[in-house]
């Protein structure tokens, strides 16, 4: 197979994944605007701390900042996927933050200027990073399961029967291997996205938002 081929087949065969991933974001990024009362004691620190260290210079908003820091996210993201799929958890808490963070602000309409140049290709990012956290965690399941449970428990060899080892066992690594390729393809995906959304978030976005806002203003 060609690496197009590859890259379909990775999206095509773990849509599911995917789709758990799209509706995890947007469901608690639809609870976090709707719960926004409730979740002050939680997020006003943070959001007041961000601010904090923006204005100070702690946080940096360069290119380089910007996309180290989210592309940690992504990679934490794919290696929580072994923790029981616990990529899903980081992806919750920031679709909450940013669903509060909207509902906090006090131009509905300006924040989301500034939000959805680059958001787009951020929460792409997020979503196919936590799908390939999900791949991942499918891939250790299965190769675990087969190396406990294989498919056969011996071998016939001149009409004498012998336990597999252990090493014999290991052939469910070869067998499962498509997985964790596939989880390595959207993690791939999930880089190239979110170093796009730090060029429009650093480039772009501001002009575009300022563009849009003096038209209207």
């Amino acid at each position: 197979l060609n690496i197009r081929n590859e890259i379909k087949l990775a999206f095509l065969e773990n849509k599911t994944a995917i789709y758990i991933s799209v509706i995890l974001l947007l469901g608690t990024l639809i609870a976090g605007y709707i719960l926004h009362p409730y979740l002050q004691s939680i997020f006003d620190p943070v959001v007041d701390k961000l601010t904090e260290d923006v204005k100070t210079g702690v946080i940096t908003l360069t290119f380089q900042t910007i996309f180290t820091n989210n592309i940690l996210i992504v990679f934490r993201m794919f290696l929580l996927g072994i923790f029981f799929c616990f990529s899903g958890v980081i992806l919750a808490y920031n679709g909450f933050f940013v669903g509060y963070y909207i509902a906090d602000s006090q131009n509905l309409f300006k924040v989301l200027l500034y939000i959805i140049p680059h958001g787009i290709f951020e929460f792409s990012s997020c979503i196919i990073a936590t799908a390939s956290g999900f791949v991942l965690f499918h891939f250790l399941f299965r190769l675990m399961y087969n190396i406990a449970k294989p498919d056969f428990d011996y071998v016939r060899l001149e009409d004498k029967f012998y336990n597999l080892t252990f090493k014999d066992k290991l052939y469910s690594l070869e067998k499962n291997y498509d997985k964790l390729k596939q989880s390595l393809i959207l993690l791939g995906a999930a880089v190239i996205l979110m170093a796009i959304a730090g060029v429009i978030e650093v480039y772009l976005t501001v002009p575009i938002a300022n563009f849009i806002l003096s038209i209207f203003g």
